[in-house]
């Protein structure tokens, strides 16, 4: 496999100052880095919005085939026709907690529903031009009800619409694009490639 050519050890911060510490919290770097001519680049500055890793859920009920997809508001989609996306049941990993507790207690809180199963699927970052936010991405296994419902937290200012649909319906959701978000895509493209394996994996017919 081939590796990158440079390490964090291949990059200096030679100043950094918050400017923002709300809700997110954002600071400036001014940094340099080695170049692929093996000199090393002119001091740049850059914005880096700092922010809490998120676990993604795609709750899958394997023996009916359906899927739990979240219906919210979402700030970053003013521009878009609606700014109620589709999504998976999600949250920040803010507590003392791993990825994987998360995403058991998001499923109760944003969907009322117990998972069982878990299977990790990736590790990525959505957008680490700006942002060092990592998303850890599961596929699991759970008995969902034949209708969704609301859910959230208050406290949180949360108001969550649960869709259950056959998993066939999401998949045109994508083609319409109604479901435009990456982990969405990323859980159920992968469930279409890997569902006979994940079956074999899980011991279910």
């Amino acid at each position: 496999m081939t590796k990158p050519r440079y390490e964090q050890k291949d990059v200096e911060i030679l100043a950094k100052d918050r400017v923002y510490d709300g809700f997110y919290k954002m600071d400036r770097l001014t940094l340099k880095h080695k170049t692929f001519a093996g000199d090393w680049s002119q001091p740049i500055t850059r914005e880096l919005m700092n922010r809490h890793d998120a676990v993604c859920v795609l709750i899958w009920d394997p023996e009916a085939d359906t899927i739990v997809i979240c219906e919210q508001f979402r700030v970053g989609s003013l521009a878009e026709p609606s700014p109620w996306l589709y999504e998976l049941v999600a949250g920040l990993i803010d507590k003392d907690e791993s990825p994987e507790e998360v995403g058991r207690r998001e499923a109760v809180e944003e969907a009322g529903v117990e998972i069982g199963q878990m299977k990790f699927l990736y590790r990525y970052q959505p957008s680490p031009g700006g942002s060092n936010e990592t998303v850890y991405l599961y596929v699991a296994q759970a008995k969902l009800p034949e209708q969704g419902g609301v859910f959230g937290l208050a406290e949180e200012s949360e108001d969550i619409r649960t869709h259950i649909i056959a998993r066939r319906e999401a998949m045109q959701w994508i083609e319409d694009g109604r479901i435009a978000n990456a982990a969405s895509l990323l859980a159920l493209q992968w469930l279409a490639f890997y569902e006979g394996e994940l079956r074999q994996e899980w011991g279910i017919g």
